[in-house]
């Protein structure tokens, strides 16, 4: 979330969008570690101390453009449409590998810059990752609740064993399509359940 300059006004939200946009183009351009603060609001029209009265760091620019663009693919999946809870799993998977695949190298970038920097690793568990596994585990608490999933199953597990198979294919550039998101669902859903 953007700040407040100080007197409590608003921040000029152009400018906020025009940071983001630059981070976002810079980023995928160069990487995270060859982008600088000053190439950013050079990129975007705007003054340096402009950026920082929005932002405290470029971490924490790049990651708000990051989380803003994936919040366009991998919204909170809906649960009362209609549909089974397994088709919305499948459906959302190929909307988060749509995103993967747009910003392959953007995001191989911030995970590598993260493995460097233990403030910056803990916002982007924070703020990227831990919210796409909360998404995912509460639609399969859902699906046990509707009696898709069974109940000696672990959502949370489950959860951090789907996106473990995703980060390691984005890592080692493997393929993010609709296939694999057909195949994690059914792993899922047709595992047959261990006998007591």
């Amino acid at each position: 979330m953007t700040k407040k300059v100080s007197g409590g006004r608003p921040t000029d939200e152009r400018a906020s969008a025009a940071l983001k946009a630059a981070a976002l183009q810079l980023v995928r351009e160069k990487g995270y570690e060859k982008v600088s603060i000053a190439a950013i609001a050079k990129e975007a029209g705007v003054a340096r101390q402009t950026l920082y009265n929005r932002w405290n760091t470029k971490a924490d620019l790049v990651l708000e453009a990051v989380f803003e663009e994936t919040g366009n693919y991998a919204a909170q999946p809906a649960l009362e449409d209609g549909k089974s809870c397994r088709v919305v799993l499948e459906e959302f998977l190929i909307n988060v590998f749509e995103h993967l695949n747009k910003d392959r190298d953007t995001l191989c970038s911030i995970i590598a810059a993260a493995q460097r920097d233990a403030t910056f690793n803990a916002s982007f568990h924070k703020n990227f990752v831990l919210p796409r596994e909360n998404m995912i585990t509460a639609l399969l608490h859902r699906a046990q609740d509707r009696e898709e999933l069974s109940r000696g199953r672990n959502p949370e597990m489950i959860s951090t064993m789907i996106h473990g198979a995703f980060w390691y294919r984005l890592l080692n550039r493997g393929a993010l399509d609709a296939r694999l998101a057909r195949d994690i669902t059914t792993e899922v859903f047709e595992r047959p359940p261990v006998s007591p």
